[in-house]
Order: C-alpha cells, then structure tokens, then sequence
C-alpha cells in the first residue's frame, strides 16, 4: 500500500458493525498509538532530500513509521512526483491529471541520495503518471541506472504502478534487473470500484505473473490494507490469487484515513488477525514471507529482503 493513510488519535466513522471480535472505526485503538516523529530524529535524512530535492513517499503519504525509518537512515523515494493522475479516495497524495515533462535530473539525484546515505538496500516508487506514453517506465530505468553506477552493491526494489496494462513498458523496467517487483493489490475486488477506481483487479494480478514467467530470479511482492470493508475470508481469498501467482511476499497492513476527504474506516483488524494472516500466508499458503501488523507498510522494514535472498538464493 503506497499510503494506508495518516495516524490521528480520531478517525471518521461510518457506523460500520463490529465484526469478528474486531474495533469498529471510531476512537483509535492502543496499538496503533504511536508517537509523533522528533526532529532530532528525522532531521538528517529530510535534511539530505530538501537538498537534493527529493521525494519520498514516507512524507507524502504520512506514513506513521517515518520516525523509525528516518532514524535508521532508510527512506522510499517517490519519482516523478509529488502529483498522482489517479485520485484514488484513500491516499493523501496530491492529485494532479497535468501533462508533465519528467525532471532529467531525477535520477542522477536519487542515485547521489543513495550514496550520500549508504543505503544497503533502497525502495523506488512513484506516482501514477497515466500522462505518460509508458506511465514512467523510462525514469525507473533511468533511477536503476544511477543507483548501480553510484551504489553498486545496494540491492533495489521497486514499488510499481500498473502503467495501464502497457507490458512493453513493464518490460523495459524488468530489464533493469531490480532484485524486488513490488505491485500493491491494495484492497479485495469488490471495492476495487470504490476505492481504486481506475485500477483492475486482474491486471494488477496478470502483472504479477507477467514478472514471474518472465523474469524469475527477481522477487515479486504484492500488498494490500484491512479496514475498507473487506471481510476476513476476502483477505484470505486476495492471498490464495496472489500465491496463484507466485508471489513471494506480502505485506498486509491497517487502513488509516488521512481526513473527511476521504474513506473512512471501516474497522480496526486486531493484531491477533493480522498475525492469523501471517500464519495463514506462510504456513498454509506458503510465501516466503507475510509481513502482517497494524503498522505494517509496504516497505516498512524493506531491507529484511536482503535475508530472504539470502535463505532462499535464485
């Protein structure tokens, strides 16, 4: 999930009925109670991206983990950014459906990001630019590019949109060799309608089973939120199509409103769910890896792949 929304001690509700030993949405439960990022904390990495004049999506899309990912000098840069063509009604990222020129330098900056920060491994992901012939394909190319010449040994994964259905442009970005293809399902397909309107259930699904038929050394991992008003057997149902697929990891997070603007929340899943999630993912189901917590994010503890290639080499 590129953003599962903002963490607020209050969330809007929409009256929904208690399901399943779960919170209904309202007042915001204990385990998601996090506190504020401190400055002290966060300030050397936002210090380097307002330098180099980058974006990240943990800022854009708020996302409540900033501080401990900051800390730890990790970040997932946004590309061809800030603005979205796509105004999907739970993410905080800025709608913009303008014709943009991509920045030349981008890339060059990234890659220049990466080493002033020594990242082992580095997430790239970027909005959704349905203006563009090839939806971007060419800057993530060009980012794969100038972090291998600068950071030759970080590994590289990438947070892709679903570029339309364009398979040429999936294959030009597959051709760069990222050790990671991350395409987030995001939710279960009956609220594909309402809350990511413009995207296709089976697509994103023929996507994930494009990268591995066709480039099978390269990981494929797939994420989705709770809390839209989706049932339990649903997720469960969204993990056996993405296991189909052979996707090997997935991370399963809660869904967080970022204002009245948007959806409200639905439920609250309690942990102990998510961590039948995560049982069910990997014991019945067999990923290689189900990252499923409240908190969880696409890329939160991203770096945790390097062990996965490492107990499970290609």
């Amino acid at each position: 999930m590129t953003n599962p929304g903002t963490v607020s001690d209050v969330l809007p509700s929409n009256g929904g009925a208690k399901r399943d030993g779960e919170n209904p949405a309202g007042l915001k439960p204990p385990w998601l109670r996090v506190k504020a990022p401190q400055r002290e904390r966060i300030g050397a990495v936002a210090d380097l991206l307002l330098d180099l004049k980058l974006n990240t999506v943990c800022q854009e899309a708020s996302c409540p983990n900033i501080g401990e990912c900051f800390a730890g000098g990790t970040a997932t840069f946004l590309i061809m950014g800030p603005g979205c063509t796509r105004a999907c009604p739970y993410c905080d990222i800025d709608f913009d459906k303008s014709v943009r020129a991509l920045d030349p330098s981008e890339p060059e900056r990234l890659g220049e990001a990466v080493a002033r920060l020594g990242l082992s491994h580095v997430v790239i992901t970027s909005v959704n630019r349905d203006d563009l012939a090839d939806g971007g394909a060419s800057q993530f190319v060009a980012c794969i590019e100038q972090v291998r010449r600068r950071s030759a040994l970080t590994t590289i994964e990438l947070l892709i949109p679903d570029f339309c259905g364009n398979w040429e442009a999936l294959a030009a970005v597959m051709e760069g060799a990222p050790e990671v293809l991350n395409h987030n399902i995001e939710t279960v397909p009956r609220l594909y309608k309402k809350a990511r309107p413009q995207g296709i259930y089976s697509r994103s699904l023929e996507l994930l089973q494009r990268v591995r038929q066709g480039w099978p050394r390269t990981y494929t991992k797939s994420g989705l939120m709770t809390g839209l008003g989706e049932t339990d057997t649903e997720v469960l149902a969204v993990l056996s199509d993405l296991r189909a697929r052979a996707v090997d990891i997935v991370t399963i997070g809660q869904y967080l409103s970022p204002g009245p603007k948007h959806l409200p929340v639905d439920r609250f899943v309690t942990p102990a769910q998510f961590e039948s999630f995560r049982q069910h993912g990997e014991t019945e189901l067999g990923f290689l890896q189900v990252v499923s917590t409240p908190l969880t994010r696409s890329s939160y503890h991203a770096g945790e792949v390097q062990r996965l290639m490492r107990d499970h080499p290609r």
